[in-house]
């Protein structure tokens, strides 16, 4: 019964690693990898009903955290290596892993029906959302990294984890989080991972229930307006400043557009994971 035991630990713990991937891989959701490997019913049920289940979930979950935390700080120095060295060519494989989740996204939006205010919500979101973020640095200068930078960097990562998905990676990526929290998470900055993970378990404990009655009256507008998000911010992160181009050669140019389609369908190929393990 204990090798069970520790079996079922370890089992949750490795789960956990996964995880960790849809937490820093750009077109990664972290919700899909939860819906693949069999935890985001459970997780939805424990933030929502955290009094009555916290003795029994939180024991569960624990291996799971634990796991994140550990595939975190493993697998951030080679994304940050990637990013430093070739970042505009990892930048198009990251947009081709989105592209790709797209479809399935696209589809999920209209699942209840869709209207022309819909339609309306995503272009208004694209227009006014992308204006701004392509002038949020000239509107409020280079957003700083500190405490309340990575408690929003937590925040946004745990949308990923509510609405199944969402990559948010791509928000961080485009308001100059994203690089400096990588390497907070390799160097297993304490500053960088307390608010992270603080930020994140926030967001669960307070958006989960949010989003779930928003979802319930609201759901093809959210969705929409999610839609808009990613599409704009997938454009923004292909755009100076953030994909640099200087001294750019036509073996760069092929490589990127061979990631993008690689990206492409691994994305689309997650997406099907999701539908299929949902």
């Amino acid at each position: 019964m204990k090798s069970e035991t520790i079996k079922n630990w370890f089992v949750r713990f490795v789960k956990g690693v996964f995880i960790a991937l849809g937490f820093i891989l750009p077109g990664v959701s972290g919700g899909v990898l939860a819906a693949i490997l069999g935890l985001y019913e459970r997780m939805l049920n424990f933030m929502a009903h955290l009094r009555s289940r916290f003795k029994v979930d939180f024991w569960f979950f624990l291996p799971v955290g634990i796991g994140g935390l550990v595939g975190i700080i493993l697998l951030s120095a080679p994304l940050e290596y990637l990013l430093s060295t070739y970042k505009a060519m990892v930048l198009w494989a990251f947009a081709g892993a989105i592209v790709g989740t797209l479809p399935a996204l696209v589809h999920e939006a209209g699942k209840k029906g869709r209207s022309t205010s819909d339609w309306l919500i995503l272009a208004t979101t694209m227009g006014v959302g992308g204006l701004f973020l392509y002038n949020l640095t000239m509107i409020f200068g280079q957003l700083p990294h500190n405490y309340f930078s990575w408690l929003l960097a937590g925040g946004l990562i745990a949308l990923g984890v509510i609405v199944p998905g969402l990559s948010p990676s791509n928000l961080l990526l485009y308001l100059g989080l994203f690089d400096a929290m990588l390497i907070g998470f390799k160097n297993a900055d304490l500053n960088v991972l307390i608010p992270v993970a603080f930020g994140g378990i926030l967001t669960l404990l307070i958006f989960s229930k949010i989003m779930h009655y928003l979802l319930q009256v609201y759901y093809a507008k959210i969705y929409h307006f999610i839609l808009g998000i990613v599409l704009v911010s997938t454009i923004l992160i292909l755009l100076p400043p953030v994909a640099d181009y200087a001294g750019f050669t036509w073996v760069q140019v092929i490589i990127s557009g061979l990631l993008f389609v690689l990206g492409t369908l691994l994305g689309y190929w997650m997406s099907g994971l999701e539908q299929k393990y949902k």
